[in-house]
């Protein structure tokens, strides 16, 4: 076969990433110099070395991490200097079935000592394995192979995966630095093994500014979340990160400059931590658009490990069987959304994702202890406690509260022992509740023991949370989903919209820190605004009760309320205009101190729920 030798300055010019590295040649630091240590063996190399005297050559064989084209190879000696293998040659095969390489004796070509051998070849075929011969014997520090991946797709339209994934096809194209680290360790698989295998920039020293890398996606992509991975960074993870997508034409290439192209915001400037895995919903608004390129930017500058670009493709293109990436796919499968047939009215999906301080930020604080201190977020002030067996996370989330000076109210702490949600991969989501004068907190207890002891205890819980608009509403943009794990508690911010806590796996007790008001020498709730949408509910002593199935059905397109001051508290009374029936509308009411006059308007939605739960598009809060 022809080939091309590459001066080594052309490196980068000639040759794109790398397509799969063998065991002892894989490393991808530049071999260090051993000289003067030994071990059992005699002299230490980093690199392949073999034993003298072979009549023949001495070779293996090497999986590729994946299929592709190859264009070149770079057979580096570095450091074996009187050893070095004095000639290679490199023969590539495809087996579907696995089989053993059966193949002939190319021409060798020449090496020389300590020093990077660069080869440019025509595109191959697609191949999966290679295998390097050196003649007769001696040494190879590293050997890699240049090439094209052949893209890997789900099946499915419908289903979701990381579009960016370096086996799915994507490519790191453009970065503004990589001092430390290179852009495409980006999209790599795996969370790798320490801070050498991510990308890092160097300190910037001038204010405003910022780093960022462009990556293709392997196909048109519709994009629903976004994960930003700072293992390992723990002093020097950026400060904040932003994602922008555009799209470009099939096979055009990226201009010089990026500024000229329409770049569209789809995960504002959001705050990072250190160590960890960020999981991101993306914009709304553009989950229908298909992206080409993601501009990654973190400010100010930094390191980060992996990012993923969870979505559909948008469009089939040509077929790829689908194959099992290892890692890939078990990184993902949590975050894909429930494959179905397409709705009949548009609706817009909320996934369902890993609970995060920096993601639950707009709507809280996470309450959680951390096995590495280095991983707490920024500012979390940490003591030892307890003589030394104890660390104390301080001051995690303060207590907060305005209820008026007539009000009454107090401090008081509930306990909610939950049933775990039947198992399945999409619920209907009906309420929704703020209390507007508190924050509330909710941890989770254990599984106690003897006769208390839950049944089945369990170790995640659903939060569904929303922010609320200027007039007091939920802004249904604004719907995010997360899944607690049984070692976090939150602490919702005053006024955020949330849903009833719901157990996606069998847990203990949930505790409840919230403010109740006195009434009849007891306690009861003062500040609860709900929504309800799709439940049943019936007449119980002139107030609202949960009837469930078989209960009486007040349901209607329009409910108005009020409150009625009565000598002995507060009671809610419902006025139902049996006019309409119901149509899938989300009804509001409201417990505690409200003027009689108050009217609570009606919000249509339709809670059909596809993962978490998933809304109307074309419909908007309305007053009746």
């Amino acid at each position: 076969m022809a080939f091309e030798h590459i001066p080594l300055e052309q490196f980068s010019t000639k040759f794109g990433e790398a397509v799969g590295e063998n065991k002892s040649l894989r490393h991808t630091q530049a071999p260090p110099s051993l000289k003067g240590q030994f071990g059992p063996k005699g002299a230490l190399y980093s690199g392949w070395e073999t034993r003298r005297h072979n009549p023949t050559y001495d070779w293996c064989i090497i999986q590729l991490g994946t299929t592709g084209t190859v264009t070149g190879f770079d057979i580096d000696t570095t450091h074996f200097n009187g050893n070095e293998g004095p000639q290679a040659s490199v023969e590539a095969l495809f087996s579907s079935s696995g089989a053993d390489p059966q193949v002939g004796d190319p021409e060798a070509i020449d090496l020389g000592p300590s020093a990077r051998h660069l080869f440019a070849i025509p595109e191959s075929q697609r191949v999966n394995y290679v295998k390097l011969k050196m003649y007769p014997d001696g040494g190879i520090a590293r050997f890699r192979v240049y090439g094209r991946v052949a893209p890997v797709f789900p099946p499915g339209l419908t289903d979701t995966f990381d579009i960016a994934h370096v086996f799915a096809g994507g490519r790191v194209e453009r970065v503004s630095d990589q001092h430390f680290g290179v852009g495409a360790n980006l999209i790599l698989p795996g969370r790798g093994k320490d801070m050498g295998d991510g990308w890092e920039t160097k300190r910037s020293r001038q204010a405003g500014h910022n780093d960022w890398v462009v990556i293709k996606l392997g196909a048109p992509g519709l994009l629903e979340v976004a994960e930003i991975d700072t293992a390992h960074f723990m002093g020097n993870f950026p400060e904040s990160v932003t994602l922008h997508a555009t799209a470009l034409p099939p096979d055009a290439a990226l201009p010089a400059t990026l500024d000229g192209l329409a770049w569209t915001q789809i995960l504002p400037r959001t705050k990072t931590g250190p160590h960890r895995r960020h999981f991101f919903q993306l914009a709304p608004e553009h989950a229908g658009t298909p992206w080409t390129h993601v501009r990654v930017t973190m400010f100010p500058d930094g390191g980060l490990k992996r990012v993923r670009l969870i979505g559909r493709r948008a469009s089939g293109g040509a077929p790829v069987a689908a194959a099992d990436l290892e890692g890939a796919a078990a990184e993902t499968a949590a975050l894909a959304t429930t494959a179905a047939a397409p709705p009949a009215r548009p609706r817009r999906t909320v996934p369902i994702l890993p609970l995060t301080p920096e993601a639950f930020a707009p709507f809280g604080q996470v309450v959680q202890g951390y096995a590495d201190h280095n991983a707490a977020p920024r500012g979390t002030r940490i003591t030892p406690a307890n003589g030394g067996t104890a660390s104390k996370f301080h001051k995690l989330a303060l207590l907060a509260s305005s209820y008026p000076a007539d009000a009454k109210a107090s401090a008081g702490l509930s306990v909610y022992r939950c049933a775990a949600l039947p198992a399945a991969k999409e619920w209907k989501v009906s309420v929704l509740e703020r209390h507007a004068h508190t924050n509330q907190a909710f941890v989770p207890m254990g599984g106690a023991g003897g006769e208390d002891a839950l049944a089945d205890p369990g170790h995640a819980y659903l939060v569904v949370v929303a922010k609320t608009q200027e007039d007091g509403t939920p802004d249904l943009g604004s719907l995010r989903a997360f899944r607690a794990s049984a070692a976090q508690g939150i602490v919702y911010d005053t006024a955020v919209w949330r849903e009833s806590h719901r157990l996606l796996w069998s847990l203990s007790g949930i505790g409840l820190t919230m403010r109740y008001r006195s009434a009849n020498g007891g306690l009861r709730e003062t500040d609860g605004l709900y929504v309800r949408g799709d439940a049943d509910w019936g007449w119980e002593h002139g107030g609202l009760r949960d009837s469930g199935a078989a209960g009486a059905r007040g349901h209607s397109r329009g409910i108005d309320l009020s409150a009625k001051k009565l000598e002995d508290g507060w009671q809610d009374s419902m006025d139902v205009d049996k006019n309409f029936g119901f149509l899938n509308s989300i009804v509001t009411y409201i417990r505690g101190v409200l003027d009689a006059s108050t009217k609570l308007g009606t919000y249509p939605c339709t809670p059909e729920l596809r993962t978490t739960c998933s809304f109307l598009q074309d419909q908007q809060p309305h007053q009746r």
